[in-house]
């Protein structure tokens, strides 16, 4: 699973370094870890961490949400999504608070969107 996170990670669309900027940094994470709205796409998303197995769940997170409509994704329980995939017995506790912190951006993100 851990291969298959890395692998998914090298699907992350690009984040421009433009938008790497301290608006955009997630806080409480263990990685460097940027998320914001998609200047050209509304409704959509990038990402960005350095860490392999974190841009590989980014990437996980990101596929769904993008394929949810923005009151669905303000809702929607992604650290079920998580366990219902495996994916979060795969990563430490330190880096599973990190990717609820993402998520609680993300859906911050999904209603200003809205």
């Amino acid at each position: 699973m851990t291969r298959q996170l890395m692998l998914a990670g090298k699907y992350l669309q690009p984040m421009p370094t433009a938008l790497q900027i301290p608006e955009n940094h997630v806080s409480g994470c263990q990685s460097e870890v940027w998320l914001a709205a998609c200047p050209q796409t509304p409704g959509h998303f990038v990402a960005y961490s350095s860490a392999k197995i974190i841009r590989g769940v980014l990437a996980v997170l990101l596929e769904k949400a993008h394929s949810l409509e923005s009151q669905q994704l303000a809702q929607f329980d992604f650290a079920n999504y998580l366990a219902e995939l495996g994916i979060s017995r795969q990563i430490s506790q330190s880096r599973a608070d990190g990717v609820a912190q993402v998520v609680k951006t993300l859906h911050a993100l999904a209603g200003t969107a809205a």
